[in-house]
């Protein structure tokens, strides 16, 4: 049998010994090819040997690369308090919108014989509907919010920490967002307070269809409870929410509202009575929407009263502890991504 004899070949200063043995280039080639083809793999060879080829140097990595991109997580986290703002929206809704919808029915409160406050006639027609007041309100005081942050972005130096860079969105979802927040608060503390005490309208007697002598009682005597003669049922449940009225309450919030804006954005010294001016035809409208309720008969002077005061209230408490109108900060522009909701403070250079 013939043996091929061996053969010893140099290649660039390396020997290869036998006739089948690779080329050095050839070897690098085909080296250079597995890399590209598991690119994955060539990436996790430095990896674990820098982790000393464990899964601990693994995990050690990528908790280091979730420390480097702190956006992602400042992205999550300001998702999150945009939701907890949402459900808190809605909490302090729900009185509000379980009076509307007559889920609960108000306290049937009694009356004395001979009382003269609750025998006026009832008028079907209201000077200020609850329409006009609520869609007045809400959009008067709202086209300005959103007018003067919109031009607060495009013409005066806003920073913003919020996680929201949109500055626009940033700054009418923090304006907005309270004076809504403040509008469901108000108007759930009223209609609390129209369901607990149960006071009757001026007009209670009249849509009652019912009269003292008809009654007949005696002068000074209490009576606990009636039975109506209105076929309506749900007309005879909205005349025992005479306290407090929720036209003064809401008309001074939304008035009293804007006025504090006014006061904190219109900066213009060019007509030095143009806001006072504005600031007092707001707050009289407020108060003739008020006496209005007395005018008509559907609530009694200290209801009104106690309206303007519980609305004069809220609306003091947002703007000076909810919104951001009247407070001055500095931004860190030095820092990074910050963790804060749209609602965060922002600082005016105007």
């Amino acid at each position: 049998m013939h043996l091929q004899p061996w053969t010893v070949e140099q290649h660039h200063g390396v020997q290869c010994v036998g006739q089948d043995v690779q080329p050095y280039e050839t070897l690098l080639k085909d080296k250079r090819q597995g890399e590209q083809k598991f690119p994955r793999d060539a990436e996790l060879q430095p990896r674990l040997a820098d982790g000393g080829g464990s899964v601990e140097g693994l995990k050690k990595d990528l908790a280091q690369q979730q420390r480097d991109d702190p956006a992602g997580e400042a992205l999550t986290k300001g998702r999150m308090l945009v939701g907890l703002d949402l459900v808190c929206l809605f909490v302090a809704s729900i009185p509000f919108f379980a009076c509307e919808l007559k889920a609960v029915a108000p306290y049937h409160r009694g009356f004395f014989c001979g009382d003269s406050s609750i025998t006026y006639p009832y008028l079907k027609r209201e000077s200020i509907p609850d329409s006009l007041l609520i869609g007045g309100g809400i959009a008067i005081t709202g086209l300005a919010i959103v007018v003067g942050e919109c031009y607060r972005v495009r013409f005066c130096g806003v920073h913003s920490r919020a996680f929201v860079r949109n500055l626009y969105i940033s700054s009418l979802y923090k304006e907005l967002g309270s004076f809504l927040f403040g509008c469901c608060v108000g108007q759930s503390l009223t209609n609390m307070a129209k369901l607990s005490v149960g006071r009757l309208r001026p007009h209670f007697l009249s849509v009652c269809n019912v009269t003292y002598a008809s009654l007949h009682c005696l002068p000074g005597t209490y009576i606990p409870n009636i039975i109506c003669r209105q076929m309506d049922h749900r007309v005879v449940e909205e005349a025992r929410k005479s306290f407090f009225s929720g036209h003064a309450s809401f008309a001074m919030y939304t008035m009293l509202y804007l006025a504090f804006y006014l006061q904190a954005r219109l900066t213009w010294r060019g007509a030095r009575l143009l806001r006072p001016l504005l600031q007092f035809l707001l707050v009289l409208l407020a108060l003739y929407t008020g006496l209005s309720r007395i005018s008509d008969y559907w609530h009694h002077p200290t209801d009104v009263l106690t309206g303007f005061l519980q609305g004069a209230i809220t609306a003091y408490w947002v703007v000076f502890h909810i919104s951001s109108m009247f407070k001055t900060s500095c931004p860190d522009l030095s820092s990074s991504m910050s963790l804060e909701s749209p609602l965060s403070s922002q600082q005016t250079v105007c």
